[in-house]
């Protein structure tokens, strides 16, 4: 693969205005609603990273017509992605298994959309993705009727059509793929389906489908009924707030550094990266706050703080909001003085790889004083770090968190896999190199 082995070296400065990638978790939405959708949907600037078109893959799979048109194009070049919505009774059955690669959202999501269809779909996967656990879609679908078999909890995943009845779900653990695979089949179920939420996750699913959501005794409760209409629209995707945060954290920890970051997506139930680092004492500035497709965004600017960065506590109804940056905001903490603690963060151990154990492991290789714990880390900042081999474990989030402390560290950072990177952020080397000039081999 290319790119398969980059050389991270330090730099002293940073400076420019990458490119971030449009977000996945809401193109994954966004291509599916309009799928089932009342006619032609436009999404504009779909995520061209591997997951959001293992969606597409499916859902061609499943009879809808789905094309780019280059002579829609958004400012930066991306051409519009036109969706022919065929409602949910005009899906058809596949004539092969649906691959869903390496993305859980994917499979996960279009399970809770086929358990109420009238055919039978089989869900496969990469490795990685046969080894994450399914049982926690499956159980709720089979509270409502549907048929799911499964091989020890895992997928592959058989799908066969069933009537299905509307539940009240409790979610057991915070996950917005499971909220949303209830709801997606409660589109299909007799009756109400409501999903209550004692820890808010990100809520893309509700607000592109405007479920009626209730707060309860400080829970939210999600409801959708049968037959629910989705009209066809226009679909605009925000940057990824979770690609922004490897430049957030490098800006944070840089000697120097000045970078603008353009239309990133900061829904609050994904923007707790940003609390977090100002708590740290990071230096931004959010500009320009708008709302686009029921999402609001911004641009922001992160320049290096005066005083440096320093530890605190995550843990909390804050993990869920930025689960996936636990990896580079542990890079921050190797960087900031004192102690950080993170907990609560036990659901890193079932991601592509066990986010806990890697990123313990290669900070601790590079020399930083950390201490992996069942649900986090207890980080003791402020050591120097050394550049050494990193394997990122084809893990997209370790490979991008190990190049950001490369750029700090002393000496080459040589990470292996990097490749994976491209599972959600294609362009990650290039765009680091436009910031961190020279200090990038690829």
């Amino acid at each position: 693969m290319a790119h398969d082995v980059v050389t991270v070296h330090p730099v002293a400065a940073l400076a420019g205005s990458p490119q971030l990638p449009a977000d996945k978790s809401i193109s994954h939405r966004a291509a599916i609603f309009a799928a089932i959708g009342q006619g032609e949907s436009e999404i504009v600037g779909f995520s061209d990273a591997a997951d959001p078109h293992s969606t597409l893959a499916c859902l061609r799979g499943l009879g809808v017509e789905i094309e780019e048109r280059q002579d829609v194009l958004e400012e930066d070049g991306t051409p519009s992605l036109f969706v022919s919505g065929r409602g949910l009774d005009g899906l058809t059955a596949p004539t092969a298994p649906l691959d869903c690669g390496n993305s859980g959202t994917t499979m996960r999501l279009l399970a809770g959309l086929l358990a109420g269809r009238p055919f039978d779909s089989t869900l496969v996967g990469d490795a990685s993705l046969s080894s994450r656990p399914m049982a926690r879609i499956a159980n709720p679908l089979r509270e409502m009727g549907a048929r799911v078999e499964m091989t020890d909890g895992h997928a592959p995943l058989t799908v066969r059509g069933a009537d299905l009845e509307g539940v009240t779900y409790r979610l057991p653990m915070a996950s917005a793929q499971v909220k949303s695979a209830v709801l997606l089949a409660g589109l299909s179920a007799n009756g109400t389906t409501t999903v209550v939420e004692p820890i808010p996750t990100r809520d893309h699913t509700e607000r592109m489908l405007q479920f009626d959501v209730l707060e309860v005794g400080g829970e939210r409760n999600i409801s959708v009924e049968r037959g629910h209409k989705i009209p066809a629209r226009q679909f605009v995707i925000p940057r990824d707030v979770s690609a922004a945060a490897f430049f957030l954290v490098a800006g944070s920890i840089a000697e120097s550094a000045i970078i603008d970051l353009r239309s990133v997506g900061l829904n609050p139930t994904r923007s707790g990266v940003l609390d977090v680092l100002r708590a740290m004492g990071a230096n931004l500035r959010v500009l320009d706050e708008r709302e686009r497709s029921g999402e609001p965004l911004a641009d922001l600017r992160v320049e290096a703080p005066e005083n440096g960065l320093h530890g605190v506590e995550i843990g909390g109804a804050i993990v869920p909001n930025l689960i996936d940056e636990i990896p580079v905001l542990a890079v921050a903490a190797a960087f900031a003085k004192g102690r950080t603690i993170i907990r609560d963060a036990q659901e890193l151990r079932v991601k592509e790889t066990d986010r806990i154990e890697a990123t313990a492991a290669f900070l601790r290789d590079m020399g930083a004083d950390v201490e992996e714990r069942p649900d986090g880390l207890v980080i003791e900042g402020g050591r120097p770090l050394k550049g050494v081999e990193v394997d990122s474990r084809h893990d997209h989030r370790i490979a991008m968190a190990a190049a950001v402390a490369g750029l700090m560290a002393d000496g080459p950072t040589q990470i292996h896999g990097a490749s994976a990177a491209a599972v959600s952020f294609p362009t990650f080397w290039n765009e680091l190199e436009s910031v961190a000039a020279g200090s990038v081999d690829h």
